[in-house]
């Protein structure tokens, strides 16, 4: 899939958001827009303005690691924003063909078991696994009843789709209840979902699951359009669960270099909290009321877990 559009879209909004103060150029009085012309970013980033035009339609291909650094320091991008230009331009190039997971010809590939095994011994805090669309794809006990709302009538095994967070965050009214601070948690998952598409436009079922979200989320779409990319890999946030009330968690997303493109992300809560009880108080519930019949999804096929090319990232939820 050609990625000129995602590549126009990203630049163009960066440059809005640069006024000429920031990049410590006259602002003068006969100006159309807020941010920087196309050609005050080529003067900083020292090309022509046609060459820099040429990058804004959205052509990257044959562009040196210095010249988007330079345009990377002309437009005030931040590391993330950094990354994501360069994985832009990776792309066009064909350049992270070599980096791809590849895909086993003939019959289907399951995450190892071990890994639900690991999952399974963490038992003071919900954990789980997904990968770069969001697709929850292994639990432990307590992470099902963690996410109940989202995971707990999901069917076992089979070929069955994965349940989605960002579905779940922007489709499902029980998300607005779930999440403190619900538009704080609906950025990082778009971030996340626009991070995982720049590392790979050739990702068919994460084209479609941003079609359908735009289509049917105006919250989504907003946010999709955008084109913010932030780096999310620890921190806080606030929940409102329905059988034991609020929970203030922290939480470590963890890269597993055995799965490329999966990522681990465990909740805690701070020693002697009243979240540390809370997380207690759901472990002994959800020892009699799983909905599953064993304690945690089954490993999932990693075909349709895993999307081609997705290197590890961060996981929002």
């Amino acid at each position: 899939m050609d990625n000129r559009d995602e590549v126009r879209e990203f630049l163009t909004s960066r440059r809005a958001k640069i006024t000429p103060e920031r990049a410590g150029l006259p602002a003068g009085t006969r100006r159309r827009v807020t941010g920087l012309r196309r050609s005050e970013v080529a003067t900083l980033a020292d090309v022509s303005v046609e060459y820099y035009a040429k990058l804004e339609r959205g052509t990257l291909a044959g562009a040196s690691p210095a010249v988007l650094e330079a345009v990377a320091r002309a437009l005030r991008l931040d590391d993330a924003e950094r990354a994501h230009l360069l994985h832009l331009a990776q792309a066009q190039e064909g350049s992270d063909t070599l980096a791809r997971p590849r895909r086993r010809s003939g019959g289907q590939r399951t995450l190892h078991a071990s890994l639900q095994w690991t999952l399974d011994a963490v038992t003071a805090a919900p954990a789980y696994v997904a990968n770069g669309r969001l697709d929850v794809l292994a639990t432990n006990r307590l992470a099902r009843a963690f996410f109940g709302d989202l995971y707990g009538s999901e069917p076992h095994g089979g070929r069955t789709p994965p349940p989605n967070l960002a579905r779940y965050q922007f489709l499902d009214p029980a998300a607005r209840r779930f999440y403190a601070d619900w538009d704080r948690a609906a950025d990082m998952t778009v971030d996340v979902l626009r991070t995982s598409a720049g590392r790979n436009p050739h990702d068919k079922d994460l084209h479609d699951l941003v079609g359908e979200l735009s289509t049917r989320s105006d919250a989504f779409r907003i946010r999709w359009g955008a084109h913010n990319v932030t780096r999310h890999g620890a921190g806080t946030k606030g929940f409102h669960h329905p059988v034991v009330g609020d929970l203030t968690l922290a939480w470590e997303a963890l890269a597993m270099t055995a799965e490329p493109g999966l990522v681990v992300t465990v909740y805690t809560a701070e020693p002697g909290s009243p979240s540390e009880e809370g997380l207690r108080l759901l472990a002994s519930w959800a020892a009699t009321h799983d909905p599953a019949a064993e304690p945690a999804r089954g490993p999932a096929d990693a075909d349709s877990a895993q999307p081609q090319g997705l290197g590890p990232g961060p996981v929002a939820g």
